[in-house]
């Protein structure tokens, strides 16, 4: 008996030992900017060119809409920072024609609050939202991640209407809170 009472102490010294923890606590820093980038993939312009009829009394044709550019973008905002939103606007009219935008929802490998797009809106030169509540989030890079933009050409007034060759319309866009 005093044999197995010898063997019950060293399992319970060898068990305490096992079991014993100790435990400690460091300072670790965190810091994350305040970030705010956007783009538009991929680069370059787009044309867009009406067609004339090829029998009188026909009207001229609006071409197809362009679906080929995308906005990218990285947000982390501050903690009591407002959403962001994505404006558009061009730097010129063309008496006739209506220059129409829209953003699809946002595709891809991004993550995080991504932004909701707006109905399809008629560019102006004054700003128009065509993206909202953007908080800390991210697309992705390049073209199919992100926002498809799809422009559209229009004529709202056929009297107004002037032959023009490449006219260059710029279009912006601006993150902004």
């Amino acid at each position: 008996m005093k044999h197995s009472v010898s063997i019950f102490l060293i399992f319970l010294t060898l068990s305490c030992k096992i079991f014993s923890q100790t435990s400690g606590s460091r300072s670790v820093a965190i810091s994350l900017p305040v970030v705010t980038l956007m783009d538009i993939e991929p680069s370059g312009a787009i044309s867009l060119n009406y067609t004339a009829p090829s029998e009188a009394g026909n009207a001229v044709t609006a071409p197809a809409s362009n679906s080929s550019k995308w906005i990218n973008y990285t947000s982390a905002i501050t903690p009591s920072g407002l959403a962001r939103r994505i404006t558009a606007s061009v730097n010129q009219t063309i008496p006739g024609i209506d220059i129409k935008i829209l953003a699809a929802v946002a595709t891809g490998s991004g993550g995080g609050t991504l932004g909701v797009p707006s109905p399809q809106i008629t560019l102006t030169t004054s700003a128009q939202t065509i993206i909202s509540g953007i908080g800390g989030a991210f697309t992705g890079n390049g073209a199919n991640k992100g926002h498809q933009l799809t422009i559209t050409l229009g004529i709202n007034n056929y009297s107004n209407l002037n032959a023009r060759s490449n006219t260059p319309v710029i279009i912006t866009y601006t993150i902004t809170e």
